[in-house]
């Protein structure tokens, strides 16, 4: 009964005007930034973050999180169109989607995209809002030696996970320690490492290293990059899928949901290692597994319900336990901080509107 109270009392909040209007904004943002190859929700969110700012913990959540929720949806329409990943989560729709559309079932696949993101979506918000509460107050039993390990945990999981030689990677946690000592001291009041510079007194800004890191380093690295653009020209029609594309593809859509939950609460693994996962689930449990890369419909749902089921899930690490599972959390744990929010166990109690308005919001973003 508590959970339905508070799910009320997100609805309230969320259906006012402006709350309504962010969240058709960050959405329409999002879906725009999936469709555009080479951008992203990390490049797109960094960059918007000190916009944000004005909106208010509520209002910038929000955006923050359509933009989010519709990259994920939006990198679908190009991998199947054009064979062009909009956004990493969605390379593995290019196997399956693009063979659809050159058979002209280019509306089938956009159509099953759509509703799988939307039932796997709803499915990972209803798990959002009946797993963080308990595991929320669960953290709150926490001490000192259960934070720290909790640290030293994300700290390995971050080296481990990294790509290339492991001293990089070491070498990268070890810097990020020591740019995080930026600032006064907090027990001696001291100035460290600061070099008798005013700006830096309060610390490194979290908005210029998140755009520098993630926003314009992403932008320009893509630039960098050519692709090779093969657009089929098909008519799309019958976007709505038949009976026999359900029946095909539900247990697709339902296995894809359950692996992208369970994968969005790993640190470091996120929507892509999700849809990955799902497809390759799919053609191991298919009866006819060599049919897939030749256009089963099944290879365009599972993977983009575990995408859309991930970014639901991820929320939880991060607004429970206050460790961002992956980049785009990490900006968003930013984010909540320059609220002047600190996530983790007290959040859900101390600022209920922030967490309870996500849920319906999500809902609504799909």
């Amino acid at each position: 009964m508590e959970v339905i109270h508070n799910l009320f009392f997100g609805l309230g909040v969320v259906f006012q005007p402006q709350i309504l209007t962010f969240c058709f904004v960050g959405c329409v943002v999002g879906t725009l930034v999936g469709v555009l190859p080479g951008l992203g929700p990390i490049a797109t969110i960094s960059i918007l973050l000190p916009a944000s700012l004005a909106l208010g913990p509520v209002g910038g959540m929000v955006m923050l999180a359509g933009i989010y929720y519709g990259a994920m949806y939006g990198g679908s329409t190009t991998s199947i169109l054009l064979n062009i990943p909009g956004e990493a989560a969605s390379v593995v729709t290019c196997l399956d989607g693009y063979q659809m559309a050159r058979k002209g079932r280019a509306g089938p696949a956009l159509g099953i995209s759509a509703f799988g993101s939307f039932i796997a979506g709803t499915g990972s918000v209803l798990g959002l809002m009946l797993i963080a509460p308990p595991l929320a107050e669960a953290t709150l039993a926490f001490g000192p030696p259960e934070y720290f390990s909790l640290i030293i945990c994300g700290l390995t999981l971050v080296t481990f996970l990294a790509k290339g030689a492991m001293w990089k990677a070491l070498l990268m946690a070890a810097v990020g320690v020591f740019l995080s000592t930026v600032g006064t001291d907090e027990l001696l009041g001291t100035p460290r490492f600061t070099f008798d510079i005013p700006e830096m007194v309060d610390g490194l800004g979290l908005a210029p290293v998140a755009m520098g890191l993630f926003g314009i380093s992403e932008v320009l690295v893509n630039l960098e990059q050519s692709m090779e653009v093969s657009i089929y020209k098909t008519k799309i029609k019958n976007i709505l899928p038949t009976l026999k594309d359900w029946r095909d593809s539900i247990w697709a859509i339902l296995r894809g949901t359950t692996i992208g939950f369970f994968i969005g609460l790993l640190p470091g693994g996120g929507a892509l290692l999700s849809s990955f996962t799902s497809y390759a689930v799919e053609k191991k449990i298919s009866k006819h597994p060599e049919d897939f890369g030749t256009g089963v419909i099944q290879g365009v749902a599972g993977p983009e319900a575990a995408n859309n089921a991930a970014t639901g899930s991820t929320f939880i690490p991060l607004l429970t336990l206050g460790i961002p599972p992956n980049a785009t959390m990490a900006i968003m744990f930013g984010a909540l901080l320059m609220y002047g929010l600190q996530p983790g166990p007290l959040l859900i109690k101390e600022n209920p509107q922030v967490f309870w308005v996500s849920s319906p919001v999500c809902i609504l973003e799909m």
